[in-house]
This record gives C-alpha cells, structure tokens and sequence, in this order.
C-alpha cells in the first residue's frame, strides 16, 4: 500500500467523522475541505497553514467543520501573486452565492494559483476530480464555461486574462511543467 494513500485516507475519515453542525455535514463542500486540510498536514500542496485563509476565517472554518482537535498544519512553499485579488474577485463573482464555504475557497484557490504544478496538486487535494467537485459546486458558472475541460489553473488565468484584455497572461511556469507535453500536444 501507499503510505501517503493511506494517512490521507485515516485522516479523511477522522476529520469527517467529527460531529459538527448540521449546516457543515450537510454543505457539499465540507469532503473538499477536509481534503484541503488533510493535503496540508501531508505537506502537499502550496498552501499556508490556514490555507491562505486570514486566521479568524480559518478559525471560523475549523471550528463549524471540523470541531476539535487542529491537525499540525505547516506553511507550503506557497508566496502572494500580483493577481491574487484579482483571481479571487474573478471567483467570487461565479461563486454559486449559497454558502459561506464558496467564499473560503476562493481565496483558498485564487491564493493556490502561485503554484507551478496543477492546481489540483498545489492545493493539495488528492486528484483533478476533487478540483473538478469543487470547482463545479463552489463556482458553477465559471465551471460551465470550462466547456472543452482545459486544465483549471490555465482555464482561470485564460479567462482572467480575456476578460482584463491582457495578451502576455501571468499563467504560471507552464514551460517547466511536467506535463507540458500534454497541454501542448496536438489533440488525439
């Protein structure tokens, strides 16, 4: 077995199995979250120690998620971006507006963006398909327009851009990442 595998898996449930209101059990996006919690205690991904949230908002999340004891959280190899509120404005004007977990993770994703690998990996979540969950609940709209299910980073940074009529866009490194063979290739 994978050990990461394994402790990611341990953790989930803890954190999962913690009673918490009735509102966060039932919020979608609480499986993400925990997700998000359980990257950054693995030291995967690029996020701080509150998940590039302010501390009274991380604060507020821990407690009406995941009530309890905290898991020790370090800081990721993550740094502020020039568009940071831009990217987080963006998402927060998709957002799907029912609740306030939409907001946490606009910042959590728009703070991701500095990362040089896929979104998915710099927020530390175990695979594209939890971005893609939380992407399609979290922010619906900008979802629906990722329509031919380009990558997310490159998918927010070229709408971004489009939208801000910026033609040498900040996308991040994609020349030094692993898989740009696969972005770039011609489509099978």
């Amino acid at each position: 077995m994978n050990p990461s595998l394994d402790c990611r898996i341990l953790l989930l449930a803890e954190l999962l199995g913690r009673p918490a209101p009735a509102h966060a059990t039932a919020d979608p996006l609480r499986p993400i979250l925990a997700s998000l919690l359980t990257g950054r205690a693995l030291n995967q991904g690029v996020l701080t120690a509150t998940l590039g949230l302010t501390e009274p908002a991380f604060q507020t999340l821990w407690s009406d998620y995941f009530p309890g004891a905290h898991l020790n959280l370090q800081n990721g190899p993550g740094e502020d971006i020039a568009e940071l509120e831009d990217l987080l404005h963006l998402l927060l004007e998709y957002r799907a507006g029912v609740r306030e977990s939409e907001v946490w993770l606009a910042q959590i994703v728009a703070y991701s963006c500095c990362g040089r690998n896929h979104l998915w990996q710099d927020l530390g979540l175990a695979d594209r398909g939890e971005l893609s969950t939380l992407m399609t609940v979290a922010f619906p709209g900008l979802a629906t327009l990722n329509v031919d299910d380009m990558k997310w980073k490159k998918f927010i940074y070229r709408h971004y851009c489009t939208r801000e009529g910026i033609y040498v866009c900040p996308a991040p490194s994609c020349g030094e990442c692993a898989d740009h063979a696969k972005c770039f290739a011609p489509e099978a």
